[in-house]
């Protein structure tokens, strides 16, 4: 029996097309981790009423899987150079899928929380590993296409995310939307374990930094706990300055260790190469502008034009259609002219984007919104392949692990940094406008109200007096403008940086050995022109 399904195997998957489906593996589990990103959300209100949960549960549901995400992502990455690149794609994809399982049986808000901490987990392990295991399975000269694709599903999946999120906890239940994610889990292991090859990170031994993984991992929850409850805390409170505090010290720790120890988690010298220096800025940067541009939009489409959560999804579906399909053609793009010109075009694109949806009012209809969605998926189309190809190529095969960790977390921090100090300069600037429009009020109330900008709050409820929900709105959606005009100066300097920093002629730098178990094609690492 065994020897048939081997005999099969070598008929259905053989060298010439096992990248191929390597390539499949790895877009089916990041399908699945990006489609978690956005499902989500729009289920909350049900998950509410289902389990009687309170606010802060809500909040956790959600905060809770970016925090364990965001942290763990560099050691996910690591530790695949460490003991194998697809062994800890395999751990990743088996603790989503159980805890996704688990999320659906969750019997009360307690447990919901604390699978959805355990599938963060899950999917900082997986996250990296499908970028490494691409780098290794794909030559150079077809990097970018193979990249593009990948970028491609995940757009795929943050456009239908909130619209199959809506239609099942619409029609079945918000549980549903878990238990989709173990027959995708279970593809993406069968596959990987016929196509995908193993392979480490050879120049280094088996040991672990446990004094690097404990220091990053403080530092990184301190600073990402910080910023996620930076509006709710209040950013000048002893939790938050304590939190930031934390960070600073446990990151310096980290950056010391890693100095002296022989197989650091992060190898510094990787930032000693600008392509590889510039591509995680403007990881940084890109998503940055991106999340806040999306999260705070999305607040006006629901609050501002009372749109559903379905209805809001659906609006969002020009952009990410859009990045569907300039993802592979940028990745194409990519392997002929590079990286640099790409990614600075993307980034002056999505300045004007952002920049376009500035000039909202509390009566814009969605025409004034949809150019700057169209240009969004355009210019992150012309970004996303091309960086992460140029973050690849720009380090030797063998820390391709530990190189995906790091552009990962660098555009999780961002994302987080987004929502945060646009909340902050929305509830700062919204409260100018509260205290003008309404002077009458306590000012404890004035500060409360100004607080509710920057958090995603309701921006005035039913019960609240007509003149103070006409106020509240009109400073939000006036805040809201200078905050996206402050973005997209934030993403121009982006541009600025992937022109100076990335390389725009490819580098042969000499080749470090690197082995795989089963295939030891092209090992000379190319740093190319981003």
């Amino acid at each position: 029996m065994t020897d048939r399904i081997l005999a099969h195997r070598h008929r259905l998957v053989t060298e010439e097309n096992s990248r191929w489906w390597t390539l499949g593996a790895m877009c089916f589990a990041l399908f699945m981790v990006m489609l978690d990103n956005t499902v989500v959300n729009v289920s909350l209100p049900s998950i509410q009423r289902d389990l009687h949960a309170s606010l802060s549960s809500l909040e956790w549901t959600v905060n809770a899987y970016t925090l364990t995400f965001a942290v763990l992502m560099v050691t996910g990455g690591r530790l695949g150079d460490i003991f194998g690149r697809r062994k800890m794609f395999l751990f990743g994809v088996v603790v989503f899928g159980l805890s996704s399982v688990a999320i659906g049986l969750a019997p009360n808000d307690a447990a919901l929380v604390a699978f959805r901490a355990v599938q963060g987990v899950g999917a900082a392990f997986m996250m990296p590993a499908t970028l490494s295991i691409i780098t290794q399975a794909f030559p150079p000269h077809q990097r970018g296409m193979a990249i593009g694709t990948w970028a491609g599903v995940s757009a795929l999946a943050l456009a239908i995310g909130p619209v199959i999120g809506g239609f099942l906890t619409e029609d079945v239940s918000w549980r549903a939307i878990f238990f989709i994610n173990p027959p995708i889990a279970a593809i993406a292991v069968a596959v990987a374990l016929f196509a995908a090859h193993e392979s480490r990170d050879d120049t280094v031994g088996k040991s672990v930094d446990y004094l690097g993984i404990g220091a990053l991992t403080v530092g990184l929850t301190a600073l990402v706990l910080a910023l996620v409850e930076g509006n709710s805390w209040h950013w000048g409170s002893p939790r938050i300055l304590g939190l930031f505090a934390v960070a600073i010290v446990a990151l310096a720790a980290f950056v010391a260790i890693e100095r002296r120890v022989k197989a650091p988690m992060i190898d510094f010298a990787f930032f000693r190469s600008r392509t590889s220096l510039g591509a995680n800025l403007v990881g940084f940067i890109v998503t940055f502008a991106m999340f806040a541009q999306f999260f705070f939009v999305t607040i006006y489409m629901q609050n501002i034009l009372h749109y559903s959560p379905l209805q809001t999804g659906l609006r969002f579906l020009p952009s990410t259609l859009v990045i569907i399909v300039m993802g592979p053609l940028a990745g194409r793009l990519t392997d002929r002219i590079g990286p640099r010109p790409l990614m600075t075009v993307g980034l002056v694109v999505v300045a004007g984007a952002i920049l376009s949806q500035s000039r909202i009012t509390t009566h814009s209809s969605y025409g004034v919104l949809l150019p700057g969605f169209i240009l969004m998926g355009i210019g992150m189309g012309l970004v996303m392949s091309p960086m992460s190809t140029a973050a690849m190529n720009a380090v030797d095969r063998t820390k391709a692990g530990a190189a995906s960790g790091v552009l990962s977390m660098s555009r999780m921090i961002g994302s987080t940094f987004g929502v945060a100090i646009m909340g902050a300069l929305v509830a700062t600037i919204g409260r100018a406008k509260i205290d003008e429009r309404l002077p009458h009020l306590p000012a404890a109330t004035r500060a409360t109200i100004a607080n509710s900008l920057g958090s995603g709050g309701s921006l005035g409820g039913h019960h609240a007096a007509t003149q103070i929900v006409s106020a509240t709105r009109e400073a939000y959606v006036s805040a809201l403008g200078t905050g996206l005009t402050i973005g997209a100066a934030v993403t121009l300097l982006g541009a600025l940086l992937a022109w100076s920093l990335i390389e725009s002629r490819p580098k042969q730098p000499q080749a470090q050995p690197a082995t795989s178990e089963a295939q030891a094609p092209d090992r000379t690492p190319v740093e190319v022109a981003a």
